[in-house]
């Protein structure tokens, strides 16, 4: 017995899980924000060098720039890092004599125009520390790696709802210890365990709202999990508009995940994980609360059958002989005999460098929108609302057009926007930002793309195994995404450039991927391999199947 066999008689999606479902979506809003909130916590606020008649008050503007500050030719613009080496006196003014020799700055000036403060002007990361601003965001997806790993094996062996919580608890004490850190490591360290975080909480959460919803409706389920998220992107602007102190920006940030702690006495465990553990009284004793919401009955020998038969998931009752070698073979099944066979191999480097190129472009354009000209709270606010159309095309084509033709069309119009930016004139702002944006959105919509069509490419006894290393492939990007846009400051639109390249080079490359909607998805490794293609000798390849399960 399993939860599947349930619910014809719970219901697929009834008052019980859609009351659930709401509740474990709105912590999504809460990971969004620490995710996102980079771009404002670390702001790059325009700065010059403080010359030594200054005083530690003194504005950003300077009347006599053209006579202390160099001009930057790469930059095309006054040099932020250095200062002409003159003798500041006031007869040095009044004179026509110039300086040719430029030094390293010592102290900095900071535009407060439209950031009050940032860790970046705190603790001075700017010029030869520049890299250290962008090592936070980061170590931010070092966090969400290594998060996913452990809190998802956590989740996995002591349940959902007890990793939830822990998660959730560590985020709010350590979103509050990064707003009171006193230097940049200790900022970064915290940063780095709240991306942890928010895999503990939002892909737990996403995990127990999935099993309660029946297959039907997963799919559904799924993306407007995601519209979530974006709310919780486009509030991220608002607290960033209203608060400008980095510092109490970060507590806003941080105290809501407070109010979620009141979820112990609302969100049951997984009656599905419960089931798998053999833990049938306990699963039984939701199902009847979910029941009694949803204004149905669950047989009394349907519920009578769970308590007997899950003790079948901890080996109590005997299998037959053919699900017994099913298992074992399962249980061999590693990541190694993805890349064994050809179609398998070219299948999943596909799939890696497809999740690669959306977890990269995705965050880049996301923390990118201080670099696109025009005013930084809208750039930010026009990037998370073009996530609601993105996501409601994948609703309305996702079961029609099919997962192949919306993810290689997606990216390949993401990699043509975004390789447009370069050619665009500086002067016709407007038209960068517009491509930017149009990039952003079929992007979105690619990368909530490939986590459907990746989960129905992989043969079941090694899915979660490939999404796995899907994931991983997904992170790397969003750990090297924050170095791309540093490449920024050297010429603005190489960024969109790269990411543009990429994007193009991956919805081609998924061409080479077979159409999964409405196909039988493959069980076994020799599924897998087979899996869209024609004319295949059958007995050879089952012959090398045996032989690599040998090895």
């Amino acid at each position: 017995m399993a939860y599947d066999d349930i619910l014809p008689y719970l219901g697929e999606f009834g008052r019980y899980q859609k009351r659930i479902y709401l509740l474990l979506c709105l912590p999504a809003i809460l990971c969004a924000l620490h995710k996102l909130a980079g771009v404002f916590l670390q702001a790059n606020i325009k700065h010059r060098c403080q010359l030594p008649y200054e005083y530690d008050n003194a504005t950003y503007n300077l009347p006599e720039i053209n006579m202390t500050i160099p001009w930057d030719s790469k930059a095309n613009s006054w040099s932020s890092c250095t200062r002409l080496d003159a003798n500041f006196t006031p007869e040095y003014f009044n004179s026509s004599i110039t300086a040719n020799k430029s030094v390293k700055c010592e102290k900095w000036i900071y535009d407060t125009s439209v950031y009050k403060s940032s860790a970046v002007t705190e603790f001075n990361l700017v010029c030869d520390d520049a890299h250290f601003r962008v090592m936070a965001d980061s170590l931010f997806m070092v966090g969400a790696l290594l998060g996913s790993i452990i809190f998802g094996d956590m989740s996995d062996r002591f349940g959902r709802r007890p990793i939830f919580f822990l998660s959730l608890v560590l985020q709010v004490v350590f979103g509050l210890l990064a707003a009171a850190a006193t230097e940049y490591y200790t900022f970064m360290l915290c940063r780095l365990v709240i991306g942890s975080t928010t895999s503990g909480v939002f892909l737990v959460a996403y995990v127990i709202a999935m099993e309660m919803v029946g297959p039907t409706k997963r799919l559904y389920a799924g993306v407007v999990c995601q519209f979530f998220f974006t709310t919780g992107y486009i509030l991220t602007a608002a607290f960033a508009y209203f608060i400008k102190d980095w510092r109490i920006l970060q507590v806003a940030l941080s105290a809501p995940g407070i109010v979620f702690l009141c979820y112990w006495w609302f969100v049951p465990e997984s009656a599905r994980w419960l089931i798998t553990k053999g833990r049938g009284v306990e699963a039984k004793e939701i199902l009847l609360k979910a029941a009694k919401e949803n204004k149905v009955t669950i047989p009394e020998d349907i519920l009578d059958n769970l308590l007997t038969k899950t003790g079948m998931a901890n080996g109590d009752l005997p299998s037959e002989q053919g699900a017994r070698e099913k298992k074992t073979r399962a249980r061999k099944a590693t990541l190694f005999h993805l890349f064994h066979y050809p179609n398998l191999r070219k299948r999943t480097l596909v799939i890696l460098f497809s999740w690669f190129v959306n977890s990269g472009t995705y965050y880049g354009l996301s923390w990118n929108t201080s670099n696109l000209g025009g005013n930084d709270y809208i750039n930010f606010l026009l990037a998370g609302a073009v996530e609601y159309p993105g996501y409601a095309f994948l609703l309305l084509t996702l079961n029609r057009w099919g997962r192949k033709a919306v993810l290689c069309g997606c990216m390949i119009v993401g990699g043509v926007a975004l390789l447009l930016t370069s050619v665009v004139p500086s002067d016709m702002n407007w038209l960068i930002i517009t491509l930017a944006m149009i990039g952003k959105m079929v992007i979105t919509s690619s990368y909530g793309t490939v986590y459907v069509f990746s989960a129905e490419q992989f043969p079941t006894v090694v899915r979660n195994i490939g999404i796995g290393a899907a994931s991983t492939s997904a992170r790397i990007g969003g750990i090297l995404a924050p170095y791309t846009l540093l490449l920024g400051d050297q010429w603005r639109p190489l960024p969109l450039l790269i990411y543009g390249a990429l994007a193009l080079c991956g919805g081609l490359l998924s061409l080479l991927l077979p159409e999964t909607l409405n196909k039988k998805l493959p069980d076994t490794i020799e599924e897998g391999e087979m899996f869209g293609i024609k004319h295949k000798d059958d007995d050879a390849l089952d012959g090398n199947m045996d032989d690599v399960f040998k090895n």
